[in-house]
């Protein structure tokens, strides 16, 4: 079971590393940032999991290879796609797989650490979003977890499955593939069907921010 969620760690980060290249493509930055967005995407999440854990030094100063793969996958993504033409979606596609993957490895981690299923849900999420989080921060754009988008969420559901799955004492690798497909499933269904989650508005007055406006409008305006 150790070596299958190694296994599942790396294809996570490298799933993620080629998200953040891909942001990198889309802003035309040139390798540098290719492989530092890379990086800070597949990495970003883990490391603030295992900082507010307290499991230091951070996962990929005790074994480097997380740090060569996401690398590697940067380096080749930027390749590749200086050939071929990926679809359009095609981050978003690769972010969600990536999401379901680290939301398994953030619980499993939290839940080793602290064996409460509160705690290790939330760090399922943590590692999940925090380096989409920063990817979306650095590529000038609009983090997906402050969008419409059922994102987050979907890890929450995922993390909360799989503690669910874990109380009832079902094999771990049955539990893992489950949760994997649940998260992903319910991320790429949202994406094909424009789900998102209701919007908080508040109802104003009419008449009161027409009679504000027409107040602000008679004030006389001062001068320099």
């Amino acid at each position: 079971m150790e070596l299958m969620m190694y296994i599942l760690d790396l294809v996570g980060t490298a799933i993620f590393a080629i998200t953040g290249a891909l942001a990198a493509g889309r802003k035309q930055m040139d390798i540098f940032g290719v492989v530092v967005l890379g990086c800070v995407t597949a990495l970003g999440g883990g490391t603030l999991r295992d900082m507010i854990l307290g499991n230091l030094p951070v996962f990929w100063v005790s074994d480097t290879v997380y740090l060569l793969v996401p690398v590697i996958a940067a380096i080749c993504t930027f390749m590749l796609v200086q050939r071929w033409k990926l679809a359009t979606r095609a981050l978003m596609y690769a972010d969600a797989a990536g999401l379901a993957v680290f939301t398994v490895i953030g619980f499993q981690a939290g839940f080793q650490a602290t064996n409460m299923y509160s705690i290790a849900i939330v760090m399922g999420m943590t590692t999940g979003v925090a380096g989409g989080i920063i990817r979306d921060v650095l590529s000038g754009e609009i983090p997906l977890i402050l969008r419409r988008e059922i994102y987050a969420s979907a890890s929450l559901c995922g993390g909360t499955l799989l503690a669910l799955l874990t109380y009832f004492q079902l094999p771990s690798p049955l539990a893992v593939s489950i949760t994997v497909l649940t998260t992903l499933t319910i991320r790429l269904t949202a994406l094909q069907w424009n789900l998102a989650l209701p919007l908080f508005r508040i109802q104003e007055n009419k008449q009161e921010t027409l009679q504000s406006e027409q107040v602000d409008a008679a004030e006389p305006k001062e001068h320099e």
